[in-house]
């Protein structure tokens, strides 16, 4: 186990769990061990459990002299989870996280470059998730599969209304009020504290043509003129009934949700599993899927998911652990799990149907995708920015007082670290 000393304290303060899970040098047979935190790709809990028991089988076949573990983990608290193991020097070997985490964990020297690991395959990624994945020149994290969320429609509501499908901010704003009088609200919003900006507030700020941060990341930016025109739509919409009642408080689920009630008729920034959740509720025929929304531009959150090799990897370990990086990144790996998972390949050479057609619609959302603003500091300036854009919903500030004040807390946190 490593011992080595990083500077985790500032990470590891808010972590409060144990952590028991360890990487070995090697186990008593004289294999090499790697350990892999995974994470809620598959989001049916025994159809992930079954994945990747059978997933990590099939590279023990395939590589004898190689001891998988992969650990299935939640979502929850898991900066805190991962802060915290190593902090301790105990934990994974590879984990996956996103490439804002990314910046996170290199900033602290967390993460080690997995350049190796994809160097007979390089050519085979799409450029920008490599791009996404690389810090000062080198490579972070293995893409092994992207995520990009888009607009779904519940088309019912919008033809029983006599109104087209919205497709830029002044079509929602119009259709607001109309929708209204039917006791309807005409877009989604998961304002709670737990759900990340980039799937809620960070899609209508790159909407507007504004950024989180500064170009250099010295800086935060999201209190310009276009962070103030973001917010003003979620507060006008608020005002005019068109955003759900408990939105500054609403978490981002489907089920029992008012957009699965009938209550709300799309939402902006959803994901596969979410839009086949939709049609359970709702009927198939009734729900489908459009570009992101147009402000000044087009914009969605979309990133790739990165297996990243942690600062506890031992040296006698690298090469296994490289061994699974390629693994899980190779074309059949992504082909088994897009169809799992609902997800989309980060290489050339796997097709992503061209038949089906949601993902014919994700795909051509892929252009518009932002895969976040990597920065060390991006979790906690989100953590600074969500309450304000909740006191913004709830009346007590107008979206200016709000961002301005939470821009100088962002800054003197800046300021601090």
């Amino acid at each position: 186990m490593s011992t080595r000393p990083f500077r985790f304290a500032a990470l590891a303060a808010a972590a409060t769990m144990a952590i028991t899970a360890c990487s070995g040098s090697g186990s008593g047979d004289g294999k090499a061990e790697v350990t892999l935190w995974m994470y809620p790709v598959i989001k049916d809990e025994a159809a992930s459990k079954k994945y990747w028991a059978g997933t990590e089988a099939a590279f023990e076949k395939a590589h004898p002299g190689i001891d998988l573990n992969i650990e299935l983990q939640t979502f929850d608290k898991r900066d805190a989870q991962i802060s915290a193991a190593l902090a301790a020097g105990s934990g994974p070997d590879i984990v996956l996280i996103t490439p804002d985490q990314a910046a996170t964990y290199h900033k602290v020297r967390g993460l080690l470059p997995v350049d190796d690991a994809v160097a007979d395959d390089r050519t085979k990624f799409f450029p920008g998730t490599l791009e996404a994945a690389t810090i000062e020149g080198k490579l972070y994290g293995v893409p092994a599969f992207q995520n990009v969320n888009t607009t779904a429609y519940n088309t019912k509501i919008f033809a029983d209304a006599g109104l087209d499908l919205p497709k830029t901010w002044d079509d929602v704003r119009a259709a607001a009020p109309v929708l209204a009088k039917k006791g309807i609200a005409v877009m989604d919003y998961a304002g709670s504290p737990e759900q990340t900006l980039n799937l809620s507030f960070y899609p209508l700020l790159w909407q507007a043509g504004g950024f989180v941060f500064s170009p250099d990341g010295n800086d935060v930016a999201f209190d310009s003129p276009a962070g103030v025109s973001a917010l003003q739509l979620l507060v006008d919409l608020k005002k005019a009934g068109g955003l759900p009642p408990e939105a500054a408080t609403e978490g981002p689920k489907v089920e029992g949700a008012p957009i699965a009630t009938g209550k709300v008729a799309m939402r902006p920034v959803t994901s596969l599993p979410e839009l086949k959740q939709m049609r359970a509720a709702l009927g198939k025929e009734n729900v489908t899927l459009g570009l992101p929304l147009q402000g000044k531009t087009r914009a969605t959150y979309g990133n790739p998911g990165l297996l990243s090799l942690t600062s506890i990897n031992e040296e006698e370990n690298r090469e296994a652990a490289y061994e699974v990086l390629s693994y899980l990144s190779s074309a059949e790996s992504q082909e088994s799990l897009n169809a799992a998972a609902g997800n989309l390949p980060t290489r050339v050479d796997v097709d992503a149907s061209a038949t089906d057609p949601d993902l014919k619609v994700l795909n051509e959302t892929l252009q518009y995708a932002n895969p976040g603003e990597p920065s060390p500091f991006a979790r906690q300036v989100m953590a600074t920015l969500a309450p304000y854009i909740q006191a913004a919903l709830g009346g007590d500030l107008t979206p200016k007082e709000a961002l301005k004040k939470a821009a100088e807390e962002a800054r003197a946190l800046l300021a601090r670290s």
